[in-house]
């Protein structure tokens, strides 16, 4: 609990951050006087002053705002900026006496930050190794659990263990993690083109038919190679004596082709002992293991079940590094890619799809827990859907700004004050509402058993 709730401070304190220190860069860089920047709404709760800028942390922990002058007492939104500063206003260096474009590049300069940002971290990842969906060099195809697909999937089940599928229509595809979220993005109808064949295969799907894209992504196994990358110390492996580059050849009688042979033998013997023979170099060894009994949630009929486990983490192909012209090149496919993810549920939003804090808090969690670089994607993600969200034309957000300049430049005149006031105040509880719901259905997805009553 007490890291979900280190790593959501984290993620929040650090994407807000980068948004406010944009607004703040480019205020600065048109010469727009800024009294105050602020992590948090509200009244601050520390603040320290350096020349005429005031830098405080608040107390409603929802966001972050640069109070620049010229609006700095603007209706509900100067309320919820902590009201007016100590520090004089120069009137001459207003945020509203200087042109349209120089208030658009302060507007925009959030979003930039937050895009930039994940930009940066993606490459960074790349660079390392480490990007995701970059983990597993493969698009070869284990197996395909003909029984989980939708109807509109039944192509896939002509798939056999050793097919590698290279495109989804027409891009290529190189890693199993690009492969699944191409299955999830591109539109419909979805060709596969599968390497020793000249037909491709079609999926047609309904546009906005998540469901069964889930269905298609789950019914598909990578082929991994039965070779032990990890023997974790005290798990039933390391006691059995396994060791990082045994090739699993056999356990008991039946023989091994791919991890995920191994894996099903394993799953299905909780508690049981197993003769394994692996090749050790150049020796073959025979080793007896006693499996551990564990449970989990059956994900179809909700009930739990046991299963065997036996310590043992599988050797991933990965790509290789690719240096810093490709990882500037993975890093700007790997954002341009996840805009066009957030895009897409923007066109056709489910209402029970929206995550709140909760959610960000979970997965932030969980997402530490793999590892740093996990953690460092979700933060990209996250910062990606700030900027694409915050472009909304809703009038407390930055896209809502931005139309007010529009509509500035194109009457040769700003909308009145009273008027703006009265759009930020709609766009606030608008907002409300969304951040509410956004709530409710993290309540829902934490504490499921309290609503399935």
């Amino acid at each position: 609990m007490l890291l979900t709730i280190a790593s959501l401070i984290v993620v929040l304190g650090v994407l807000i951050f980068v948004h406010e220190a944009g607004h703040f860069i480019a205020a600065k860089a048109m010469g727009i006087q800024v009294l105050r920047f602020s992590l948090g709404f509200g009244k601050p709760l520390l603040l320290v002053r350096r020349g005429e800028t005031e830098y405080c942390i608040s107390w409603l922990p929802i966001g972050g705002y640069v109070k620049m002058a010229g609006l700095e007492d603007e209706g509900l939104a100067g309320e919820l900026e902590g009201g007016a500063g100590a520090v004089p206003v120069d009137p001459d260096r207003a945020f509203d006496r200087k042109p349209v474009w120089k208030r658009m590049v302060v507007i925009l300069a959030g979003v930039t930050m937050n895009a930039i940002f994940a930009f940066v971290v993606y490459t960074g990842l790349a660079y390392k190794g480490a990007l995701e969906p970059g983990g597993i060099a493969t698009t070869t195809v284990d197996s395909v659990r003909a029984s989980a697909l939708p109807v509109q999937g039944a192509p896939l089940a002509t798939l056999q263990r050793g097919d590698r599928i290279v495109a989804v229509n027409g891009d290529s595809v190189s890693t199993w993690g690009e492969l699944l979220e191409r299955l999830i993005t591109v539109p419909s109808p979805i060709s596969l083109s599968v390497a020793g064949r000249a037909e491709p295969l079609v999926l047609t799907l309904a546009s906005n038919d998540t469901a069964a894209r889930r269905q298609i992504i789950e019914g598909l196994t990578p082929f991994l190679p039965p070779l032990v990358a990890q023997v974790p110390l005290g798990g039933p492996g390391a006691r059995a004596g396994f060791a990082a580059g045994d090739r699993i050849l056999r356990v008991g009688g039946d023989t091994i082709a791919s991890w995920k042979d191994f894996q099903r033998i394993v799953r299905d013997h909780p508690g049981d002992s197993l003769a394994i023979t692996v090749a050790r170099g150049a020796a073959r060894l025979t080793l007896t293991v006693v499996l551990e009994r564990r449970l989990e949630t059956d994900p179809d009929t909700k009930q739990r079940r046991e299963f065997g486990f036996v310590g043992l983490a599988a050797q991933l192909p990965l790509l290789q590094a690719p240096g810093a012209v490709g990882a500037l090149r993975r890093g700007w496919r790997e954002t341009v890619s996840r805009v066009g993810m957030i895009l897409q549920f923007l066109r056709r939003p489910k209402v029970q799809d929206l995550g709140g804090v909760l959610t960000i808090g979970q997965v932030s969690g969980q997402a530490v827990r793999v590892g740093l670089g996990t953690f460092l994607a979700f933060m990209s993600f996250l910062s990606l859907n700030l900027a694409v969200l915050n472009l909304l034309p809703i009038p407390i957000l930055d896209g809502g700004q931005v139309v007010f300049l529009v509509a500035e430049a194109v009457r040769r005149r700003p909308l009145s004050i009273q008027l703006r006031s009265r759009l930020t105040q709609i766009g606030f509880f608008v907002l409300v509402g969304i951040m509410l719901l956004a709530l409710k259905n993290d309540i829902v997805r934490v504490f499921p058993h309290v609503f399935s009553r």
